[in-house]
């Protein structure tokens, strides 16, 4: 019997790759394919795939949404097609859930069908597989959700500065002041609620009143009391919380992780 398969990518040429590949399969019947995620909800709806190619990346709907639109135990077998390697492929592998990375060779595809196929022969379906979906996408929204640039006020225009230059970030009452090499920004927001808003991979609260960027830290020196200071590449001097004991731990494994290399 063949299975019916759906191809879901806003790319036209990604689109056509994978639906050429899938032509070439006597064990597949091209069921259709969607340019955007809301015609894909559709079509899940609609004609019941047992398969689909989905893209992550969509504009107006992705394909983290399509799965929430559809609910992750309704899903087709899905094989996830993305362009960002390095967190979507993470997310995926930890989690056993097939995927392609664009561009795709014709033998890495027929790897992914095969073990797609597989799974489906051997009734793989089930509520296992659909929590292995949930928990990848899940990784890859809270990757998505946190921010890459920062909009900041320059005279009457807006620009943005890139979260990697920040040094470090200091509260200064209902405002933060956001430290750059060679500029200070100020933000109306509360230091908590744009802590929530960094990649807690790269940013640390290391006191109540400063949040840091750990990839700009030079040093660690202790002091008394139980405190820290952390000295950054700019040479700003911080004191740490004697209660921050899990982002120190961070910043040394950071610090050991950059020396190893």
């Amino acid at each position: 019997m063949s299975i019916a398969t759906l191809v879901v990518d806003d790319e036209p040429i990604a689109r056509r790759a994978i639906v050429r590949l899938l032509r070439e399969d006597p064990d597949v019947a091209l069921l259709g394919e969607c340019g955007d995620g809301a015609a894909a909800v559709r079509a899940i709806r609609d004609g019941s795939p047992e398969l689909v190619f989905l893209d992550v990346q969509m504009p107006a709907m992705t394909g983290i949404e399509v799965v929430a639109a559809i609910g992750a135990e309704r899903m087709p077998a899905t094989v996830f097609v993305t362009a960002y390697e390095q967190h979507a492929v993470r997310a995926f592998e930890a989690n056993a859930v097939d995927y392609l990375v664009k561009p795709f060779s014709r033998e890495r595809f027929a790897h992914a069908l095969a073990r797609v196929k597989a799974r489906l022969a051997a009734g793989s379906r089930d509520a296992v597989s659909s929590a292995r979906i949930m928990q990848a996408l899940d990784a890859l929204r809270r990757r998505e959700g946190y921010l890459e640039r920062i909009p900041v006020r320059e005279g009457e225009q807006i620009t943005f500065v890139d979260v990697g230059d920040i040094v470090w970030i200091k509260a200064s009452r209902n405002t933060v002041l956001v430290h750059l090499v060679d500029r200070v920004h100020e933000l109306r927001e509360t230091l908590g609620a744009l802590a929530d808003r960094l990649d807690p991979r790269q940013f640390a609260r290391v006191h109540r009143s400063a949040v840091i960027n750990m990839r700009r830290v030079k040093a660690i020196h202790p002091w008394f009391n139980g405190y820290h200071v952390v000295t950054m590449d700019t040479g700003q001097k911080l004191r740490m919380s004697r209660y921050q004991h899990e982002a120190f731990l961070r910043l040394v494994s950071m610090r050991d992780a950059r020396e190893r290399e």
